[in-house]
């Protein structure tokens, strides 16, 4: 009884039972986000520093206490430093798909008096005939169209281009000799925003093996963010349409039209 009364068992209620239940649920839920990355490990080891900290403070070892502090302290601030791609990606999952964080954003807009950058039919059609040739043509491509979710940091990595949606400025920029070529291009509206951009490769290992980093490019920003992105191989001609991780085979430029048309109207699960 005395062993059990150092922890405060004693005065065990609803409120502790309450507290343990929603501790029990956030380990449960970190752990379901990183369970199939590097993170695991880590994460199981700073749950065993927690509980010995919460031993040593219970037993009133002050020295082991600071000590535990100080470690959880900097093992926290090293986790965000090296995690911090999944960290946002979390983030991101979490803020962006919820209908609540829909209808808030929305609110939000509206109260600001920002002006929804819409794509028309007009550019649409431009970014279809474009992949139709290069295609054709072979021609390696990559293409992401954001929607709610802001790439921001995504635009800083390359060069903006600024200029309206055209398929000859499409094909000139994917050109192999175009010193413009490698990297992805950013369509916003009706504009294209940026070139040569650099996109974070996914970690799975479910992709085909024929697929290259673009696909891998394109996979990547599309289960951090909202994006849609088109993905014309170079080696085959071959295009695809990836959103939220999961790739789309595209057999006509119509098909390809259908997916883009079904995102922009809202309707991007169905449109995978």
């Amino acid at each position: 009884m005395r062993v059990l009364s150092i922890f405060g068992f004693m005065q065990f209620g609803l409120v502790d039972v309450l507290d343990i239940i929603m501790v029990a649920l956030v380990i449960f839920f970190v752990f379901r986000w990183i369970r199939d990355s590097s993170a695991t490990n880590i994460f199981i080891a700073l749950i065993l520093l927690l509980l010995i900290e919460v031993v040593v403070s219970a037993l009133n070892m002050k020295m082991m206490t600071a000590l535990m502090n100080a470690i959880l302290d900097v093992g926290v601030i090293a986790l965000v430093v090296i995690f911090q791609p999944e960290i946002r990606h979390s983030l991101n999952r979490l803020g962006g798909n919820s209908a609540f964080s829909r209808r808030t954003r929305s609110i939000v807009t509206k109260i600001l008096g920002v002006k929804e950058k819409a794509m028309d039919t007009g550019s649409v059609n431009e970014i279809t005939e474009a992949c139709r040739t290069m295609s054709a043509a072979k021609t390696g491509a990559l293409i992401v169209i954001p929607h709610e979710t802001s790439i921001d940091y995504i635009v800083e990595t390359g060069d903006r281009i600024d200029a309206v949606v055209n398929r000859r400025l499409i094909q000139n920029l994917f050109f192999k000799n175009s010193p413009l070529h490698d990297g992805a291009m950013i369509i916003e509206g009706n504009r294209i925003i940026a070139a040569r951009c650099t996109l974070p490769i996914t970690s799975s290992t479910d992709l085909p093996p024929s697929y290259g980093m673009r696909h891998k490019a394109a996979v990547g920003i599309s289960e951090e963010t909202d994006a849609d992105v088109i993905v014309v191989s170079e080696e085959t001609g071959g295009i695809v349409f990836v959103h939220g991780g999961a790739v789309t085979e595209i057999h006509n430029i119509n098909e390809l039209k259908l997916k883009i048309g079904a995102s922009l109207s809202g309707g991007a699960e169905e449109a995978v």
